[in-house]
């Protein structure tokens, strides 16, 4: 039986069944002022022929009925994104970003990666999300950020990408082609 993607992130924190543990990708400096009250985004959905808010764009790396589940709570000038996803290849490293428009049929309608630093390419900046999925295709990751989400200037989907995130030289940041789009929105 498959579980809806998004009740992935419910049974994860109750069970801790999706996949090994999640690395905690925490980006060290200062934490800079909450420029406001709390803030939620989340996405989720079967990647799925039907589903326009979780688009599939290769299906060698993101296989019919394979789920993702996002949220990334800003409060207290902290960010911190937890990713769950089930059924992707078994035992493959994926990079994972926060990207800054929604989804589209175009894997570049996604804009490029979301940084709140603007021109900073670095897990400070950015929300990096790479996982090593399990056996069984599923994985999760986290990343703790110490900047608060802007309501004015929101990231708009999270991207899988085909390879794992260059952390060094002049590809910092690449992580190969778009193999996956989650559309985020803003929790009610």
């Amino acid at each position: 039986m498959r579980v809806p993607a998004f009740l992935l992130v419910l049974i994860t924190a109750a069970s801790g069944c999706a996949g090994p543990p999640a690395p905690l990708q925490e980006a060290q400096g200062p934490a800079e002022r909450s420029p406001g009250t709390a803030l939620t985004l989340s996405g989720a959905g079967e990647f799925t022929s039907a589903d326009t808010s979780a688009i599939a764009y290769d299906r060698k790396l993101v296989p019919q009925g394979a789920q993702a589940s996002v949220t990334s709570e800003s409060t207290g000038g902290t960010t911190r994104t937890s990713l769950v996803v089930e059924g992707l290849l078994p035992k493959r490293h994926y990079g994972v970003h926060l990207h800054t428009k929604p989804c589209g049929k175009d894997p570049e309608a996604a804009g490029p990666h979301f940084q709140h630093h603007a021109g900073q390419i670095n897990p400070k900046s950015e929300v990096w999300l790479d996982l090593t999925t399990d056996a069984a295709g599923a994985g999760r990751s986290t990343s703790r950020n110490n900047w608060a989400l802007d309501r004015d200037r929101l990231p708009g989907s999270l991207v899988i990408h085909s390879q794992p995130t260059k952390t060094g030289g002049p590809e910092v940041g690449m992580a190969g082609t778009r193999a996956a789009c989650l559309t985020l929105k803003v929790a009610q």
